[in-house]
This record gives C-alpha cells, structure tokens and sequence, in this order.
C-alpha cells in the first residue's frame, strides 16, 4: 500500500516515519510502496590499523514476493521531491536503528545521502538531531557521505553539510573521480573523507601511468586535509595498489560482500598482516633505480666537473656523459638558476625530439631554480642529487634529472644531466 505523503514534511517528522518501520528478529526492516527496506553493512578497513573502523549502510528492497529489487530502481520510485526526501530519510531512520542496537560500540556508520535530497531541506531541518537523539547514536559516530552529483543549488549544499558537521559528524565525499567529480567540491564543502570511485583503481590496475596517477590524486587529498577511502578492492592485486597509493581506508568484495546479517559482520576475518608482509617484501627486493643511478654517474658526473673547473668546454666535459644511452641533455646553471649556455643533446635526445615541442626546446638563459633539483645541489656542494620522475618541461617527456653544485672561480655553478625515465630504457649498465 502507498503511504499517504504530505507534499511537505512537517515535525514530528520522526513519529512521521516510525510506524513504517518493523522489528523482524534482531533486525529493523521498513515498508515502502509495498517493499520490504532491510539494511546491509559492509565494512570499511583501516590499513595502518589492520581492523575495521566503520560500515558503510546500504539499503535492500524486497518485493511481496521476495524478489530483490536493485536500489537503482528503487531510488526512481518518488514522484516528487517530498517523496524523494521521505525515501531518504526512511532508509537513515532505518540504518541508525539496526546500527544502533549492534555490538559495535565504537566504529563509523557511512550513510549516503544525494545532493539532490539535501538541497531539497533546510540547514535548519531539525530530523537528523533529533533521530540521533531518539536512537541514542552518538553524531561523531556518522559519516554523511555526499553522492557526487551534479546540483544547482552550491550554496545550499555547502549550508546543509556544515549543519551536519555542527552536529558532530563527519562527512564524506563518495564517488570521487567519476562523472561530476572535482576538486571544486572538495575546497567548497572540506569533507573529512574522500572515497574514490573504483574506476580509477580499474584503470591503475591495468596503466601504470594511471596508478601515478592515482598516487597523485591520494597525495593531493591528504594534502588538502582530506582522508582517503578506496572502494572498490576485488583482488589481491588492486589491494596492493591501494597500499602503495597511500589510501588510508579500503573497501570492497576482496576484503568483505555487504551482508543483512549484521552480528556477523563484527567477525569477518582480513588478514592485513599477510598482505602488509607482501607489500614489504616486494618493496624490500625492488632498489631505488634513483639512487643506482647516482652511483653509477657519480665517477662521470665528478670527472665533468673537474674537467669544466680546468677550463674545458661543455661539450668536452660532458662527451662521458652524453655518450650514454639513457642521458638526453646536459646543462649549466650559476647560482641564481640561470642556465649558463645552450643545452647539449645527446644522440638519444636527438632522437626522443618532438616537433610539436619545438617552442620549448631553446633554452639559453632559462631559469631553472624552482626545480628542486636546483635548489638541493646549492645547498649541498659536492654531492650528486637525483629527483624522482617528473615532466620535462623542454619536451613534455617524463625523466628524472642529476645535479651536482662545484666551484668555478669564484663562483657556485651547477651541472644537470637529464635521463630519460622510461622504465624500458632507463638502464645504468654500460650500452
């Protein structure tokens, strides 16, 4: 049977929903147009602490026949946005009661919420509170989880989640890295979790550059102030990717399915240490190809320095160098960054040329000392520096960059060999 909906929620909205709601067993479950609500947990993983510290609440529907209707459908149910909000606010009403009652006394509760359905309320709306306080759930225990969608009313959302936050709980943005996500919703709304989309770890499952990317996207998070959750985790392969990315949550169906059977769930086995001793391992047997590549160049990298200090030109000192099959360019700069000369290409630059780069090829005169490889060799003369991989701004290719400050004259100048970092290629034995 269809409730009767008011076109506008009005208090006590909590006596409002409670007779839809039914004790069946241990658990709650909810009638809605004829189905059956019931609430599933799945739990969400912290790596670093080997344990679950909290459960995202999904909802379950059921028809008078058992059948399962998938969630998708049943969000398309409401007619109108009062209906809609009812829906919503019926599946947390139903998700709080059944966690409230668990054995888990301490965990996060995640519960979605639509922007479309917070928009649709007033910062002022008063349910959530007062649900909180009918099931005695303390608010630091919930995390609103905001679905990445696209919304017409910024300013109202942003207003809706700092009530939230006001509160006591903390919020959420899911979804992040697929259809309407941004980092514009991060800076408006400062979420205190951010949960990736499985998309992106789909994809650095399979792309390497895409896992840097990933990387990437986890670092500038974390620094934003953000918590990292990925969801998503189906194997022991992704779960490694996740580890390595530095998220500091996972979920997924490698880890544990969402279940109905809530008093179960406090004991489902993940064994962290064994995949933590993996990754260890793997690590432990794997050498930082920078630092192999400082001391393979140290002795040509010296004997260039040595050679330019007597007098010779750059092409005689750097002949070594260049010769080698992985260095593209050589150059000189003094010490405010500027570059001394024209760069020296090597064959296999030469080669690794892109025409559609030419604009950025000349680079007399440039001033290279906001690259940290610059600043690093100042202020540490007489020891070759390595950076990580990065993109060269001379041929929009990644590599990684040498540099070692010396002496000539009177003067601090510093010698830059450029490598191209393509793990192929990127070799330190003699070719």
């Amino acid at each position: 049977m269809r409730h009767s909906l008011p076109e506008k929620l009005t208090a006590p909205e909590v006596d409002l929903l409670s007779p839809m709601l039914r004790r069946n067993g241990n658990a709650w479950t909810a009638e809605f147009r004829g189905l059956v609500l019931s609430t599933a947990l799945q739990p969400i993983y912290s790596i670093s602490h080997k344990r679950t510290v909290g459960y995202e609440a999904l909802i379950r529907a059921q028809d008078p026949d058992n059948a399962s209707v998938l969630p998708i459908h049943l969000f398309e149910l409401p007619t109108s946005d009062a209906e809609a909000l009812l829906l919503d606010r019926l599946c947390r009403y139903l998700h709080i009661q059944n966690y409230s009652g668990s054995e888990d006394q301490l965990n996060w509760l995640f519960l979605n919420v639509s922007p479309r359905v917070v928009t649709s309320g007033s910062q002022t709306d008063s349910f959530f509170g007062e649900l909180l306080a009918r099931t005695k759930l303390p608010p630091h225990r919930i995390v609103i989880e905001i679905v990445e969608q696209p919304t017409d009313d910024a300013d109202r959302l942003r207003e809706t989640v700092a009530y939230y936050k006001q509160l006591g709980c903390l919020t959420a943005i899911d979804d992040f890295g697929a259809g309407h996500s941004n980092f514009e919703r991060i800076w408006n709304l400062s979420p205190d979790i951010v949960k990736l989309d499985r998309t992106l770890l789909v994809r650095a499952t399979d792309d390497h550059k895409a896992r840097q990317i990933l990387n990437g996207i986890v670092s500038l998070l974390h620094q934003s102030g953000c918590l990292v959750l990925l969801e998503g985790v189906e194997s022991s392969d992704q779960a490694m990717i996740a580890i390595d990315a530095g998220v500091d949550f996972v979920q997924g169906f490698y880890f544990c399915r969402p279940s109905t059977d809530l008093a179960q769930l406090c004991n489902a086995p993940t064994d962290f240490d064994q995949l933590l001793q993996e990754y260890k391992a793997s690590h432990q047997i794997t050498r930082d190809p920078t630092r192999q590549l400082v001391e393979f160049f140290q002795r040509d990298f010296h004997k260039a320095t040595e050679q330019l200090q007597s007098g010779a030109t750059m092409a005689k000192a750097c002949a070594t160098l260049l010769a080698h099959h992985t260095v593209s360019r050589c150059y000189l700069a003094d010490d405010k960054g500027v570059q001394i000369e024209d760069t020296l290409i090597s064959d296999t630059g030469t080669r690794s040329l892109d025409p559609r780069f030419k604009p950025l090829e000349r680079t007399s005169k440039a001033d290279w000392y906001r690259q940290q490889y610059l600043r690093q060799a100042l202020a540490q003369p007489g020891n070759l520096h390595v950076t990580a991989p990065y993109l060269c701004v001379t041929g929009a290719y990644m590599c990684v960059t040498l540099s070692l400050c010396f002496t000539h004259g009177s003067e601090l100048h510093v010698l830059c060999c450029d490598i191209i970092a393509n793990p192929p290629t990127l070799s330190v034995t003699p070719g």
